[in-house]
């Protein structure tokens, strides 16, 4: 009779593939999509921002969820050394077609690896911190043993910068408030999973976890030092007509980002938010 964990690795399998054909479908067109759009831009640099003031050069990151590559190349740029992950191999594909352009090809090694599967990576040399950057940690419904997995690849001392969807985007609640659509308005609010549509006949499962819900999944192996919204005046990126129409305001939006993004109250509000928790001994 098979363990429970079988049973659990069982049912993960079928999930994380379903996930990564998901991404795969969408992996030609994301970066059109939002990593080059103007929200894309925006919500980024807030992101890199926090990146750049964790990670050092000289450092060796773990990069989970990687996408196409974008933060990694930045994180390369900057002297880090990255080992980038993601469950898509179209993503993969994209991101190395990134990396042979670039003049800091060995710096980073693309490996299509799903978050789940990270334990495989566990070795002598331990990473000085980990990325995961825009919503990745959200299509993962067992944080615990992410949080423990990483707990072994991750020095004592080490940082992890992790960007997931926030909580409530008042954003996003008055914009389908307004258009009559309150089960969305109110989708990020609920205890249940979301299924969300990446491409036609393409869905995956989408959690909105709380920071504290975060902070407890992450503990006994990761403190939580700080967290910032992301997007609190600029939109989701599902409102990049808007943001191409107003390109001024949207400017503006940004830089009042900026200010607040870690003020109490305001960070709770955001369409992301960005937490760096420590590797703690033992």
């Amino acid at each position: 009779m098979p363990s429970q964990s079988g049973k659990a690795f069982g049912l993960m399998v079928p999930i994380i593939t379903r996930r990564a054909q998901g991404f795969d479908a969408v992996a030609e067109e994301y970066d059109h999509l939002f990593t080059n759009s103007a929200i894309g831009r925006a919500q980024r640099e807030s992101v890199w921002a926090e990146m750049d003031r964790v990670f050092s050069p000289g450092q060796r990151v773990l990069e989970i969820n990687c996408g196409t590559g974008v933060d990694a190349l930045h994180l390369a740029e900057r002297g880090v050394r990255v080992v980038a992950c993601d469950a898509s191999a179209k993503m993969i594909d994209v991101a190395r077609q990134r990396l042979h352009a670039s003049p800091h090809r060995s710096h980073v090694d693309f490996r299509v690896l799903a978050t789940e599967d990270v334990r495989r990576l566990e070795g002598a040399v331990l990473f000085d911190g980990v990325l995961s950057n825009f919503a990745g940690l959200n299509c993962v419904a067992d944080l615990f043993s992410v949080a423990r997995d990483l707990g072994r690849l991750v020095r004592p001392g080490g940082k992890l910068v992790l960007c997931l969807f926030g909580r409530f985007c008042l954003w996003e609640f008055v914009w389908y408030t307004l258009h009559g659509q309150f089960k969305k308005a109110m989708r990020r609010l609920g205890n249940q999973e979301v299924s969300a549509s990446l491409a036609p006949g393409n869905c995956i499962r989408i959690h909105y976890p709380s920071v504290g819900s975060l902070r407890a999944a992450f503990a006994p192996y990761f403190r939580l030092v700080r967290w910032k919204g992301v997007g609190i005046f600029v939109p989701p990126s599902y409102l990049e007509p808007w943001a191409v129409r107003f390109a001024r305001l949207l400017k503006v939006a940004a830089k009042f980002d900026a200010l607040i993004a870690g003020c109490l109250g305001f960070r709770s509000l955001a369409d992301h938010v960005v937490l760096v928790l420590e590797r703690v001994e033992g």
